[in-house]
């Protein structure tokens, strides 16, 4: 199979120096591409700004910005068998980037945030015969939104991990199918998850391949 992964943090820029983003080291994404390299699959990985070294024999995309992210993946949608969107992407961006540097005035500042484009959800929409595996990062309520993202973003399955997870070298999971059901619960390191994750969907979804 050829296989999308999207993996890491983006940055929407406040002005020239300073951007939103999150504490995502790109470890689980990463080794998904390593995962999936070892069991003979062809990876593209989508990866926002990192400090590790991608796995050798994957086609490695370098973006910054959550639009850039999605025009990635659009491009490269369709040649691939399916897709695992591990990224921690932005969910705002500013509405106005500001030029230059913003500068101290002692006053307060009052920034006007807009929503990004949501890229698991977009692809959802473009599916076609292709799968899609989602990952929910939930702190609250989070079988339960869960469940909702993985239909919003029209997923096959969905990863649900906590915030205490990110930029952990372990993890603890649940995966959850289309039946709601919780059918998998893996702890350890990000690379035993993504190997057991990786073996599920050479199990479960090469028959949704077009």
């Amino acid at each position: 199979m050829h296989i999308l992964i999207t993996a890491g943090p983006t940055r929407e820029y406040l002005d020239d120096v300073r951007y939103l983003s999150n504490a995502s080291s790109g470890r689980m994404g990463y080794a998904l591409a390593a995962a999936a390299i070892d069991r003979g699959h062809t990876v593209t990985l989508i990866s926002g700004p990192v400090s590790i070294s991608a796995p050798a024999g994957c086609h490695v995309i370098a973006v910054e910005s959550t639009q850039q992210m999605y025009e990635a993946c659009v491009e490269r949608f369709a040649d691939c068998d399916g897709v695992i969107g591990t990224a921690a992407v932005c969910d705002y961006t500013i509405k106005n980037r500001i030029a230059g540097k913003i500068s101290k005035t002692g006053q307060s500042l009052t920034l006007e945030l807009v929503e990004t484009i949501d890229v698991l959800a977009e692809l959802g929409r473009q599916k076609g015969t292709r799968w899609i595996v989602g990952f929910a990062l939930e702190s609250q309520d989070a079988r339960y939104n869960a469940v909702r993202k993985l239909y919003q973003k029209n997923c096959d399955a969905i990863v649900l991990n906590s915030p205490q997870v990110i930029s952990s070298e372990e993890t603890s999971v649940d995966l959850i199918d289309q039946s709601e059901s919780v059918i998998e619960h893996w702890s350890g390191s990000k690379t035993t998850v993504a190997r057991l994750l990786m073996s599920w969907i050479d199990e479960h979804l090469p028959g949704r391949i077009r």
